[in-house]
């Protein structure tokens, strides 16, 4: 144990890192045993910290788990359509066409298992500190750092939950005797249930963001605490492929003969949304965070790396560190294609999250989100001059806006020219968990248990707490329209608009195939957003999109027509941007891309509704037989 102590506390120092505040402490000792590292609130905050530092990895929050492995959705897609690109590496396999080789799956399995053990290591050396034995600010800080750990670790065993489905559940520190290292896989209800028991615990030590100086949202706080576990309780309570049918759960109609789609029974669901609807009522009425009346200045905020610390909109963001991580704005974002005098040599966007056609089709032409999420645009530097080129034919190809070179600071654009060749990370933070995700649970939980229109115990009915989120999105001269589309959703078709407004609102963030799959729809709405394509194609999308330029040769984007083509096309450039102009190019999207789009999703003629991952071939070998694939994947 104490060399393990070494390692982790040198470790909290190597891997330490500058985010955009204070957050991580960088002395450390490199000779520390567990009792002299819990013997001191400072050494036990380093130890902390190394938690924190390792959600920073490429193989965990960096890229894997915030960009590319919460696709494909109904409006989301990793790029490399076509021509068997889709059949491999993360193609393949975010396009449900799993393979148990790719390597990724068993570098993301350590590095979370590690973060798991660590926080455990923290867990175990607070309870057994002896500054928890008198009252005191030290007892205090030592149990807000149990606390943080205890969310750490849930946070951890619910997206391998996400990714996995049933997983090892390690709730202790490796023994020196190796008894507990081959873990067999645990019944993901059974973990959530005892997420949620910890959660409940952590809730009690938490501080809220700004009750302690130096907590900001960059640090678990009571808020992130409550809210994770009412997400919790969503996907405990919600629809999840199974490893064999368990006894008393509900099956699916669209469910697999082998591996069935199945939810807890009514009860233990109705349990489940009481539960969610306690936590975030306890959000709601705190005050401490609310939305950004301008989503505008929300996003521009996330780009210059500055904390918002009026609204603390989002509730916990995980700290990333310019040039040293965090690839929103890099991996994901406003593309800018190739060197630029500007931005740098490298460039950025390899724009692996690719958004859709029928996606910006399906906003309100006057929501404020569609051009802040979705970019049908490229930057390209050409003679010193940085031009906004509007993409052509890429109806499954559009980029998302909400991380913007041209909103983040200048001390990464000076980063970014630094680097040279190399990739520049962005140093944005992930945003696990922000106030319109609350606002959209507490919209789908109230909705459940007493339909829209009954107020809450945060005082707000369903219909409120989605007409406060939807209308944010609208200039004042549209709110009342926004409000007035709200107020005539009948009872009925409240839940649909819930799940229209998530989208909205959250794509691209990683929230919304995660949501699907409780919701049973990840199917559904994939096989309809095809649909949609090919109707729109036919009898909706203008043949070409006309649109002029400023003088400074970027888009005037008021003068983008996107539904229509105007009476006078003079003035004007235009290309075929939705496909809908019927050529070579249109039918390779026709008839070679979209087929691919989440074919393995779809069309997998062996697993009905297969979207978990399979366990890493490398991983299985090295388990002693405790673990083994399934869901009709090979070991």
């Amino acid at each position: 144990m104490k060399n393990i102590f070494k390692t982790l506390i040198l470790g909290a120092g190597l891997l330490g890192m500058v985010s955009c505040s204070y957050f991580l402490d960088q002395d450390s000792p490199s000779e520390l045993d567990q009792n002299t590292v819990f013997n001191s609130t400072y050494y036990t905050g380093l130890a902390l910290n190394k938690v924190y530092g390792d959600l920073t990895q490429d193989q965990t929050y960096s890229q894997y788990l915030s960009i590319v492995w919460v696709l494909n959705s109904d409006c989301e897609l990793v790029d490399g359509l076509g021509n068997d690109a889709y059949l491999t590496s993360e193609r393949g396999n975010m396009n449900y066409n799993a393979t148990p080789g790719w390597a990724s799956l068993a570098s993301m399995w350590t590095a979370m298992y590690r973060m798991i053990e660590n926080a455990n290591l923290v867990i175990e050396g607070i309870e057994g500190s002896p500054l928890l034995s008198n009252e005191g600010s030290d007892r205090t800080t030592m149990l807000r750092y149990k606390g943080e750990a205890l969310t750490l670790r849930a946070m951890l065993h619910l997206d391998l939950i996400r990714y996995f489905g049933d997983i090892p559940m390690k709730m202790e520190t490796t023994q020196p005797s190796l008894e507990n290292v081959y873990l067999g896989k645990t019944n993901r209800d059974e973990i959530m249930d005892r997420l949620i028991e910890d959660l409940e615990e952590a809730i009690e030590y938490l501080p809220w963001a700004g009750e302690v100086s130096t907590y900001t949202t960059e640090h678990i706080t009571k808020g992130y605490a409550h809210a994770l576990l009412a997400n919790i309780a969503l996907t405990r309570s919600g629809w999840n492929i199974r490893e064999k049918a368990l006894e008393g759960y509900i099956t699916a109609t669209y469910s697999d003969p082998v591996y069935p789609t199945q939810r807890c029974d009514d009860q233990t669901r109705k349990a489940m949304y009481e539960l969610a609807l306690q936590h975030l009522s306890a959000i709601m009425t705190s005050n401490v965070h609310n939305l950004n009346p301008s989503i505008e200045n929300h996003w521009y905020l996330i780009n210059q790396r500055v904390l918002d610390e009026t609204y603390k909109e989002n509730i916990f963001e995980i700290p990333m560190g310019l040039a040293r991580s965090g690839e929103l704005g890099y991996t994901v974002g406003v593309r800018i294609n190739g060197s630029s005098s500007r931005y740098g040599v490298k460039g950025n966007s390899s724009g692996k999250l690719k958004l859709t056609a029928p996606y910006f089709w399906s906003f309100d032409k006057k929501d404020l989100r569609r051009d802040l999420t979705v970019a049908g645009y490229q930057l390209k530097e050409d003679n010193g001059v940085l031009i906004e080129e509007m993409l052509g034919n890429a109806p499954f190809g559009l980029y998302c806006a909400k991380w913007d070179i041209r909103k983040m600071n200048e001390e990464w654009r000076q980063a970014a020219i630094d680097a040279g060749d190399a990739k520049c990370m962005t140093g944005i933070n992930v945003v696990k968990m922000r106030y319109a995700n609350i606002l959209l649970m507490y919209a789908e939980v109230m909705n459940e248990l007493y339909g829209p229109d009954v107020a809450g115990p945060a005082g707000m009915s369903a219909r409120q707490a989605l007409s406060e989120l939807h209308t944010r999105s609208f200039a004042d001269a549209d709110k009342a329209a926004a409000a007035a589309y709200i107020a005539s959703i009948p009872a009925d078709q409240f839940f649909d608009a819930i799940v229209d407004e998530n989208a909205w609102e959250l794509a691209g963030e990683g929230f919304r195939k995660f949501d699907l799959i409780r919701w049973n729809l990840l199917v559904v709405k994939t096989e309809q957003f095809k649909e949609e394509y090919v109707t729109q194609m036919e009898e909706e999308y203008p043949a070409k999109v006309y649109f002029k330029y400023n003088d400074d040769m970027s888009i005037d984007m008021s003068s983008v027509h996107w539904y229509e083509e105007p009476d006078d096309t003079s003035g004007y450039e235009s290309n075929s941007f939705w496909g809908a102009e019927r050529t070579a190019t249109t039918q390779t999207q026709l008839t070679v891309n979209l087929p691919s789009i989440s074919s393995g999703l779809l069309n997998d003629p062996q697993v009905i509704n297969r979207y978990l991952l399979p366990i890493g071939s490398t991983t299985i070998s090295a388990a002693n037989g405790a673990l083994s694939n399934s869901y009709g994947y090979s070991n």
